[in-house]
């Protein structure tokens, strides 16, 4: 049997794919082919370039992350594989987990969700950024009729869009600073944001900046809502309060995938949301928002990229 391989992150500057040692099974275990995985750009950029705050390492952790960020470390939290031994009941299925990027792993049964024969494998990779999305629809509270601004076209920013634009007759605004993302969203069918539009009830921003987060507070008209999803690892996120957000009663409303909402937590579980997230992706219009593949050994050559600012694409699937 051919020993895995994972990426790892072995510095700031340095990545490279190791191999692994072949784990036996134990009972309540399966073993992956692992297909796909999805390079959750915004967090994994800032794990690979070592910018995870210190009082974070412990809480930052996924499930089979090696290592520490401290390097070296293996990191990523969104992969599509077939089940080549296990319980009989998952055998030769395709499932998705929380696992860093790697050729084979073996895993708690518990950890595989089967995905439904509706949704293609390379697809199933955005079920982790879709739960996120999903979150932040919850936090925000979004109604019919909404007028919706997303600051962010990466990833994230256009699963939410396209979440929030399902919403009956809700108006869908976008804001990104980046000619390349720009015309992506276009792509994607998405109005971009001019200084004419109205005041919006919600804003969702994720893309990470202080401009942007400035963009939806300044966005969002009396009472409202923006939904931060950014995580700005070591860096400060300055932003203008003197302005209307006081006096208007502006709300910012963290939204982070680790926790469902607390209004959703009597009645849902992880699971609960994993599934639903799942039965959207049976729609193809969701292969719209897959952009570009790499091949698994060309990997550490990818994060060179996005660790020096690469936007170029919405999103990067690795392929085994």
């Amino acid at each position: 049997m051919t020993n895995p391989s994972a990426l790892w992150h072995t510095s700031a500057q340095k990545s490279l794919i190791r191999t692994q040692p072949s784990l036996p099974l134990t009972d309540g275990q399966c073993r992956i082919e692992a297909v796909y995985s999805l390079i959750s750009s915004g967090t994994e950029t800032l794990v690979a370039s070592g910018q995870v705050p210190l009082e974070l390492h412990r809480s930052m952790r996924v499930p089979y992350m090696e290592g520490d960020f401290s390097f070296p470390v293996k990191y990523g939290y969104s992969l599509v594989g077939k089940v080549i031994e296990g319980n009989k009941s998952i055998l030769d299925k395709h499932v998705h987990l929380l696992h860093p990027h790697q050729s084979e792993c073996v895993v708690n049964e518990t950890d595989v969700t089967v995905i439904p024969n509706e949704v293609p494998p390379q697809r199933a990779v955005l079920a982790s950024n879709l739960e996120t999305a999903l979150n932040a629809i919850w936090d925000s509270g979004l109604s019919t009729g909404d007028r919706i601004l997303v600051v962010g076209m990466g990833l994230v920013g256009s699963l939410v869009a396209h979440l929030a634009r399902q919403f009956p007759a809700t108006q869908v605004r976008v804001a990104e600073a980046d000619s390349v993302r720009q015309t992506l969203a276009k792509n994607l069918g998405f109005q971009l944001h001019d200084s004419s539009d109205v005041p919006f009830d919600v804003a969702f921003h994720t893309s990470g900046s202080s401009a942007g987060l400035q963009t939806g507070i300044d966005g969002v008209g009396n009472g409202g809502k923006i939904v931060e999803l950014s995580w700005y690892g070591t860096r400060s996120a300055k932003v203008k309060l003197g302005g209307s957000f006081h006096q208007q009663r502006k709300q910012i409303i963290s939204s982070q995938v680790s926790q469902i909402p607390p209004h959703q937590q009597a009645r849902w579980d992880y699971r609960r949301r994993k599934q639903t997230v799942l039965e959207l992706l049976k729609n193809d219009r969701w292969d719209e928002f897959l952009t570009a593949t790499v091949n698994f050994a060309d990997s550490p050559q990818l994060f060179d990229k996005l660790r020096q600012g690469d936007r170029s694409q919405l999103s990067w699937t690795i392929r085994y």
